[in-house]
């Protein structure tokens, strides 16, 4: 009602000041009759344009009270994915709480791709809300993590052999990998059947591609047969 009012508020003054501007002209019957009938031209265009401004508001109110509310779109979609909301509010903490670990490098950090890969799992992870901020952000930031590593010193003791050091749990836990501890202390050692008591090795980390390289030489050993 207030948009009616104001329109045909506007269109009264549209067609007053015109008028009243020719009024304060001395004007012939024919100036006068030319004037008002393209006042009364634009009046009907006026009102048509009015018409039409308010079959739009309608068909927009229409389509509003059609559209459903925020509340049911976000309901309809927990329900898409099985959860509750409170699931919801769960997943979303369990999200801030590991972006959090990652920013502080809160290692080791295959535990926080582990944690990072159980959110992926989660059907809630397809919601936009986090979709890219699971599946994208926060392995980008993962990729991104240089973690800090510290090489173990082992000293070697009697009836110690590079196979059986690299095979020790505390280090690689692959006999396979000795060439790593070879490589890392040839300045100690000129032989790597030979190496004594007292030795002291830098145990270095193995890469993920030394480690999957080992452990697939290790998958494929076949000991040779005995008579």
């Amino acid at each position: 009602m207030k948009l009616n009012r104001f329109l045909s508020v506007l269109l009264a003054l549209f067609i007053a000041l015109p008028v009243y501007t020719l009024a304060q002209k001395e004007m012939t019957l024919e100036e006068w009759e030319s004037a008002m009938s393209t006042l009364k031209t634009k009046k009907e265009s006026l009102v048509k344009e009015i018409a039409s401004l308010k079959k739009d508001i309608d068909g927009l109110k229409a389509t509003l009270n059609g559209m459903q509310s925020y509340e049911d779109c976000v309901n309809e979609a927990y329900q898409l994915v099985g959860a509750t909301k409170d699931d919801v509010d769960n997943f979303r903490n369990a999200v801030r709480e590991l972006e959090g670990k990652i920013r502080r490098k809160e290692g080791p950090k295959s535990d926080r791709q582990k944690d990072l890969d159980a959110l992926k799992r989660n059907k809630i992870s397809a919601l936009p809300e986090f979709f890219y901020k699971v599946h994208e952000d926060l392995q980008r930031m993962l990729d991104e993590w240089v973690e800090e590593t510290t090489d173990i010193t082992y000293t070697v003791v009697k009836g110690d052999h590079l196979w059986g050091i690299a095979r020790k749990k505390e280090h690689y836990g692959n006999g396979f990998a000795w060439p790593k501890i070879y490589n890392a202390n040839r300045d100690k050692i000129k032989n790597p059947d030979l190496i004594y008591p007292q030795q002291e090795f830098k145990i270095p980390p193995l890469t993920a591609e030394e480690k999957d390289k080992y452990d697939r030489l290790r998958r494929n050993y076949k000991p040779a047969p005995t008579n």
